[in-house]
């Protein structure tokens, strides 16, 4: 069932993460106060108010690094399971005989997933599609993005495999994707096609955020690309960096220096590089993860993602941040509240968005789930969430759970 987005004016007696209970008043796509729970006036004007007793109020999930025009393809593909090289070939053939109308109808089915699940910002690399038609994918989410321009925000990069020529990519930006992105560490010179799409993105003034090091060996671009974007104003972003988790820890650290002196935002996603990375080694598999703790630690712009869903590249996925918390939690130990922000407050600055949250000036940009604490809510995901998205009600979940009486027990204690 669909809804109208319906303006939101209060948001009565939610749960804060720090365990307050809060009236928070919005003014439009801002959040002008946030009250004590049961003190604000019931708005004299316009716009709902939400009754959020038994609600955690949260800043609403990002998703920094996905992947649209390839999600919900593993049915049709039926792909053996395998790692990066295996589900790069599997996708390349798919991707040869799809048309824009199928990219965009299982793009639009993963975004409003995700919307229904919380997330109000969405950043997806479209592929440089090879061939006499490169820019089909683009097209496909560039009609997606518009037709649910008001349910949520979504940013379109153009990714360009080293295959893909200039030409192709000027072509996928002009049609309009939002930056320039590149899987460099998969060419057979990496650094060489490094620098050919930082030349691009430099040329047409554009942020980048590229596809680095997602490998557990192999040549090491980070550096490099480090190098080659410090002193930028333009936001510039690295996803996966599965290699720079993987590597000896002096020359890791030198490498998280450089990335925070050039203020490189790093984007781990958990799901998708457990499932890829560690095939054929079947003790101590080593699992592929961008080194977290140590990128917090030294005060880098960090974030997560979910990157791919049910398609070659990871078959699984609940299109839910609370997921991507989870495994963070489970996997990089990061606390639980670090392990949200990755996916909320962290993800929306490393893609450069304004603040959001329930704080006054911020953006409305907000979650709430059923949970009595961030623990609980990253633990069970619950089902039942509402979701604001600048300021107007976009999302609404409501469950129902029947569960049978146990049997009484007899006088005698037997059933």
């Amino acid at each position: 069932m669909s809804i109208p987005p319906v303006p939101v004016a209060l948001l009565r007696r939610a749960t804060l993460a720090d365990g307050r209970l809060a009236d928070v008043v919005l003014d439009g796509d801002r959040v002008a106060e946030v009250l004590p729970g049961g003190t604000a006036a019931s708005p004299a004007g316009g716009g709902e108010t939400l009754e959020l007793d038994g609600f955690l109020l949260l800043t609403a999930p990002a998703d920094p690094h996905s992947h649209l025009d390839k999600a919900r393809s593993w049915d049709a593909i039926r792909p053996p399971m395998g790692d990066l090289e295996t589900a790069i070939r599997s996708w390349h053939r798919y991707a040869e005989t799809m048309t824009a109308d199928d990219v965009a109808e299982r793009a639009r089915a993963q975004v409003l997933a995700m919307v229904a699940k919380g997330t109000t910002a969405i950043r997806s690399h479209v592929d440089v599609l090879l061939g006499d038609a490169p820019t089909r994918g683009v097209e496909a989410l560039v009609r997606v993005r518009e037709e649910l321009r008001g349910l949520v925000d979504i940013e379109i990069v153009a990714l360009a495999g080293w295959e893909a020529t200039d030409a192709a990519l000027e072509a996928v930006l002009d049609a309009g994707a939002d930056a320039v992105g590149g899987a460099p560490h998969l060419a057979p010179d990496p650094i060489a096609d490094l620098r050919r799409i930082v030349a691009v993105a430099e040329r047409r003034g554009l942020p980048i955020d590229l596809h680095t090091d997602e490998s557990l060996a192999g040549q090491t671009t980070l550096g490099e690309y480090a190098r080659l974007v410090a002193g930028w104003e333009r936001n510039a972003s690295a996803g996966h960096c599965v290699r720079l988790g993987a590597m000896p820890a002096a020359e890791r650290d030198l490498l998280v220096a450089a990335v925070v002196a050039a203020r490189i935002g790093v984007i781990a996603n958990p799901i998708t590089n457990l499932y890829l990375q560690g095939w054929g080694v079947d003790v101590a598999t080593p699992r592929g993860l961008a080194p977290a703790r140590q990128l917090l630690d030294a005060g880098a712009r960090f974030a997560a993602g979910a990157d791919n869903v049910r398609d070659p590249f990871n078959p699984l996925g609940r299109s839910d941040a609370l997921e991507t918390a989870m495994l963070l939690v489970a996997a990089a130990h990061l606390t639980v509240d670090e392990a949200y922000a990755a996916v909320s407050d962290g993800a929306r600055e490393v893609m450069g968005l304004p603040a959001a949250g329930p704080v006054p000036g911020a953006a409305a940009e907000l979650l709430a789930v059923r949970a009595g604490s961030l623990v609980e809510a990253v633990a069970e995901a619950p089902a039942d969430r509402i979701v604001v998205h600048a300021g107007r009600l976009v999302a609404r979940t409501v469950s129902e759970t029947h569960l049978a009486a146990p049997a009484a027990l007899s006088p005698t204690g037997t059933r």
